[in-house]
């Protein structure tokens, strides 16, 4: 199998190298799981169910991104910030919201389970995603990233990432010692990398892909991973090695990237196309209720008790399992729903209730709500 670095980089690698792991579990060949189709099938009742809950017409369902954290306690902050950029032209806002949407997705890592953020606004207190989105995205609004807080706060300048620092982070996402965050250095050093790889902004992104009336999903990701692949530890990015499979690419915050400036790039008056090109996310929610559901089994306790590495074999099993079986979870879905691809593409099955629905389970089985298998986060992978 090629291991061709161009070619690790694409959606369709990423699908291969999960069927093919998917295919070495069926097989019985793995020491860490088994699949269970009657799991699977409780899977889809149980994301069938959320979605019913959340989307009773799922002609309404909302593309999987950032933006949906945003609107965290039922208050959509992104119409009182559009406000004040009422008098910029669409294309200057799309690069303010693809601003925003960067540096709040490269800062949506696991937050861990003893971390919280009280919005002074709201008055709500958030956890996990959507307590690292609030709270990033106040400290948007505040000018946190701008080079002229004063008197142009709204947007994201790399010459201020370039100098951002784990205090800084720690002062916006209210950290101290009762409310720790887990990976604080990896995120600042991610955003400190972001300043330094040679775009002025995050929203020159906007640039790179508006060079017609259609952008292609795929288009998005390259643009994503040939622009900000140098901040990543690994220098391959979210690239890992299995010993039968071989070289496995999940591309897990990129995809998430990608997802988020849809609505941007929309907003701007483009038209995203082949929307289902991208892959389903694996991270922990969706990897978790494939796990919670039984339609993934672990063959060994240790799974369950052990913290694992992103690159120690079982996890990167976990990840490849998880995307090659949300594919198929989201054909059950639009059966169930009497849709096709097109008006249910994978991010929209992944909104409607897959994330949900593996946070429901985990609630509902663990006490702290986290996921079945514990990973160590620095900040940058997951």
């Amino acid at each position: 199998m090629s291991d061709d670095p161009v070619w690790l980089r694409t959606p369709a690698a990423i699908r291969d190298r999960a069927e093919a792991m998917l295919k070495y579990v069926e097989d019985g060949r793995s020491a860490w799981f088994a699949s269970d189709a009657a799991g699977l099938e409780q899977a889809v009742q149980t994301t069938l169910a959320v979605t019913r809950q959340r989307f009773p017409d799922p002609a309404r369902i909302p593309f999987h991104s950032r933006w949906r954290h945003f609107e965290a306690g039922g208050r959509d902050r992104w119409a009182g910030l559009a406000e004040r950029l009422k008098g910029l032209p669409p294309d200057e806002v799309a690069r303010r919201r693809i601003d925003l949407a960067v540096v709040s997705v490269l800062l949506d890592a696991g937050a861990g389970g003893l971390w919280s953020y009280r919005e002074s606004a709201s008055g709500k207190s958030f956890v996990r995603s959507e307590g690292l989105a609030v709270a990033s995205f106040n400290m948007f609004a505040s000018g946190a990233f701008s080079r002229d807080s004063k008197n142009d706060p709204l947007r994201v300048d790399a010459e201020r990432l370039a100098r951002f620092t784990p205090n800084e982070l720690a002062m916006g996402f209210q950290v101290r010692g009762h409310n720790s965050l887990l990976g604080l250095e990896g995120r600042a050093g991610l955003l400190r990398k972001l300043g330094g790889i040679g775009l002025d902004r995050p929203g020159a992104l906007f640039d790179l892909l508006a060079g017609g009336p259609e952008v292609r999903a795929e288009a998005i990701l390259a643009a994503v991973l040939d622009k900000l692949s140098a901040i990543w530890p690994n220098p391959r990015g979210d690239v890992w090695d299995h010993p039968v499979v071989g070289a496995v690419p999940f591309h897990k915050l990129s995809q998430w990237l990608s997802y988020s400036m849809v609505e941007p790039l929309q907003g701007a008056g483009l038209t995203v196309v082949d929307l289902d090109a991208l892959t389903g996310l694996p991270e922990y929610r969706n990897g978790g209720l494939l796990v919670d559901s039984g339609a993934l089994k672990p063959k060994q306790r240790l799974l369950l008790e052990k913290t694992f590495m992103p690159g120690d074999e079982p996890i990167v099993e976990w990840r490849a399992l998880t995307v090659a079986l949300l594919d198929r979870l989201a054909g059950h879905l639009r059966a169930h729903l009497k849709l096709d691809a097109e008006a249910l593409p994978l991010g929209k099955v992944l909104e409607a209730g897959t994330w949900f629905a593996g946070r429901q389970l985990a609630a509902r089985l663990r006490k702290d709500g986290g996921p079945p298998i514990a990973v160590a986060s620095d900040g940058t992978v997951f």
